[in-house]
């Protein structure tokens, strides 16, 4: 801490505040002497008291709201509590906790965290920015807000998923929160209900479009690299119609990615990989339809695409085993209302506005829900898809809970236990017929934390296609046996921290390989990332 900063101020600064396990010397030494009680805590005992506070509440929104507050007056406290048991709080910190948090974000609003750049502030976002006091960063989680979860357009309530994006950066992968930015981009909304609401924070007007949407972002993107120039910036819930393009705009330029795009198609890759070894099957023998037809399905069909390629298949034959279906049904060759991204994935079919039909003639080994609407693998839908397939993969992915297509005991119990199941959000364990099936939850939080810490132990130069697929074997090839035998196709979330950082090694090790590092390669490079971690504890 700094020697300016002393006395009250400490103890609402997060970053460097103990609260009660200030000792009683530093107390002195601080000025601080008497603002505490006289007892003085282990981190363990603060720990142990946050526990408690957090047993006393009755909703998970409540305990999002308890964790958010001592977020912003104790960050070591925060992460330890988080770290302390992972499975059971990452579901408070983000999916599905975050969504409801979102909704209502204006109304529980209490401290301000992170940077919110109005597009009314135009020609100043440098100056803006600017004003974040740390200087040295390297993870920007940045949203306009559109495309929050499966929940829509949520304007500036949307920074919900920024902030929690970033602390399971920390939490899950270790990298120095301290490295870490949230950003909102507030370029209005269309969501008439916050426009009506006296307490909506955000500006009161609907959204910009086109040219003038563009040149902000480009002024943006110029400002985050002249402050910050070894950042790398991840886009997150932007609508289709500016996620693809933005993308493809600065994917070749600077560090960056979309993890709508490419955290979901690796994590859906992992999950694939992981049930290839239940079912004994090789990926190019696969054939995947998506409910879904958005930037996440493209996305997800793009990547498995590329994969089968490094297996031996050519980019059009990879391509080919892989169909999206919409709300106008099939992606085929006779739809006029495609947009470019969607254009690989338009095969030669007849068109087809049933989903159930869709699976009786493609005949798909998995299918791959992106779709945002809940209920939609129905039973006809699971019980086709056992019809077809000895070991049918059913993976729901769309968050939060509520739009999931379909519950873990619906796949199970209509496949008649046969279903491969993955899901976005999670689900409990479900037995059925004797056995007990542990669901997985394909999280893109196996993908994101990992490629941060990758990313800031080599300082790559990029973010690539390949380092997802290289990710996305990574994550597979830590599942057990045994997790696999309970139908477990992802490694168990209490020891995702582990996982994150054997699977940032090998990112790492790829991005050394290719040249994109702009540091020295390390002797042990697992050695030198679990060095890097950061560990919630007092200096």
């Amino acid at each position: 801490m700094s020697a300016q900063e002393t006395g009250f101020t400490l103890l609402h600064d997060p970053l460097n505040n103990r609260g009660s396990a200030f000792t009683l010397a530093q107390r002195q030494q601080q000025g601080i002497e008497g603002l505490l009680p006289q007892a003085v805590d282990s981190l363990e005992t603060q720990v142990a008291r946050i526990h408690l506070q957090l047993d006393t509440l009755d909703s998970d929104l409540q305990k999002y709201l308890l964790l958010s507050d001592l977020q912003s007056r104790n960050q070591t406290l925060f992460f330890a509590v988080i770290m302390s048991d992972p499975a059971t709080f990452m579901p408070l910190v983000y999916t599905p906790t975050v969504g409801e948090a979102c909704q209502k974000f204006d109304h529980f609003y209490r401290a301000p965290r992170g940077v919110y750049l109005p597009i009314t502030a135009k020609g100043r976002l440098k100056e803006l920015l600017s004003h974040w006091p740390q200087k040295d960063i390297r993870f920007i989680v940045v949203t306009d807000g559109e495309r929050i979860l499966g929940l829509g357009d949520l304007g500036v309530n949307g920074m919900g998923i920024p902030v929690g994006k970033l602390s399971l950066y920390t939490a899950v992968a270790g990298v120095p929160p301290e490295l870490t930015l949230p950003i909102t981009l507030d370029v209005g909304t269309n969501n008439q209900q916050y426009l009506d609401d006296p307490l909506y924070l955000g500006l009161r007007q609907h959204r910009v479009r086109g040219a003038e949407y563009d040149a902000f972002i480009e002024e943006f993107v110029q400002a985050v690299q002249a402050l910050y120039p070894k950042s790398c910036l991840q886009w997150e819930d932007f609508a289709n119609i500016n996620a693809v393009p933005i993308l493809e705009r600065y994917k070749d330029k600077i560090c960056t990615y979309n993890d709508d795009i490419q955290g979901t198609a690796a994590v859906a890759l992992a999950g694939i990989y992981g049930s290839l070894r239940i079912s004994g099957q090789k990926l190019t023998e696969q054939r995947f339809l998506f409910m879904g037809a958005g930037s996440a399905g493209t996305g997800i069909a793009e990547l498995i695409s590329e994969a089968m390629v490094l297996e031996g298949l050519s980019i059009e034959e990879a391509r080919a085993r892989c169909y999206l279906f919409d709300v106008n049904g099939l992606l085929e060759s006779t739809r006029t209302d495609l947009a470019d991204f969607q254009k690989p994935f338009t095969h030669q079919h007849a068109p087809c506005k049933s989903f159930v039909d869709a699976i009786e003639s493609i005949k798909p080994t998995a299918i791959i829900g992106v779709s945002t609407v809940p209920k939609l693998f129905n039973q006809q839908v699971i019980e086709a898809m056992s019809r077809i397939n000895e070991r049918p993969i059913i993976f729901p992915y769309s968050n939060p809970t509520s739009r999931s297509e379909c519950t873990a005991e619906e796949a199970y119990r209509w496949s008649n236990g046969k279903a491969i199941f993955a899901s976005g959000s999670p689900f409990p364990p479900v037995d059925f017929n004797g056995q007990k099936f542990v669901p997985g939850q394909g999280n893109n939080v196996y993908i994101f934390p990992a490629m941060g810490m990758a990313v800031l132990a080599t300082e790559s130069t990029r973010v690539t296609q390949a380092m997802f697929i290289v990710a996305a074997k990574a994550v597979a090839e830590q599942v057990t046996q045994a997790s696999l035998d309970s139908g477990l196709i992802y490694p168990p979330q209490s020891q995702i921290l582990d996982a994150s950082l054997r699977t940032a090694a090998k990112i790492a090790a790829y991005i050394f390989d290719q040249g994109l590092a702009r540091v020295a390669k390390p002797a042990d490079i697992d050695a030198h990332i679990r060095g890097m971690a950061y560990k919630p504890m007092y200096a």
